[in-house]
């Protein structure tokens, strides 16, 4: 394994079960350790009273910004509504083989959408949302294949359809990307 490490920088409070989680299935996808860091930083500024939502765009700089150089990769964890100008709200975002991204649990509650409380659901999907964007940060488009973790997802039901692993498409990309022959 590799002395660097990918970071999980939370904003705002995360169950430690539920990070301990999110935390092993990154290890094991990448094959990094990982490191859980809290963040206080004011979100107003990101906020949208026109949209109710939060920018993005702009939360992702801050995480960029946050970036440890010890850290391969480093993904923002929160709880709030996120947007970016040219869509309605987004589940994440990464800089496409940059050194962050961005992952909201927000709109992954089945409450959201009229639907009974489903803390497992939600934990599931919050999972292969974090792996998602930390794929892109590590280089990886979209996929096509309708299980693969990096099959592109408008909607959560789109992100039940598909599985929390790379498809062996994708799983060589990532390992030519991570250990360059």
């Amino acid at each position: 394994m590799n002395s660097q490490h990918i970071t999980l920088l939370t904003f705002g409070y995360f169950d430690k079960g539920l990070l301990e989680e999110v935390a092993g299935a990154v290890s094991r996808e990448f094959n990094y350790p990982v490191i859980c860091r809290d963040i206080h930083i004011d979100l107003s500024e990101f906020y949208d009273a026109g949209r109710r939502q939060y920018n993005g765009d702009k939360v992702l700089k801050t995480v960029v910004s946050k970036h440890d150089y010890d850290s391969i990769k480093t993904i923002g964890l929160l709880n709030i509504d996120l947007f970016i100008p040219i869509l309605t709200y987004i589940f994440g975002q990464a800089q496409l083989g940059g050194s962050a991204g961005i992952a909201s649990m927000y709109r992954l509650s089945n409450e959201l959408y009229g639907l009974k409380h489903d803390v497992g659901l939600q934990k599931e999907r919050f999972i292969k949302e974090v792996i998602h964007e930390l794929g892109h940060a590590f280089g990886l488009l979209h996929c096509h294949d309708v299980v693969c973790v990096m099959r592109s997802g408008s909607y959560v039901e789109d992100i039940d359809q598909k599985s929390k692993d790379f498809c062996q498409n994708c799983r060589r990309m990532m390992e030519s990307t991570v250990n360059p022959s």
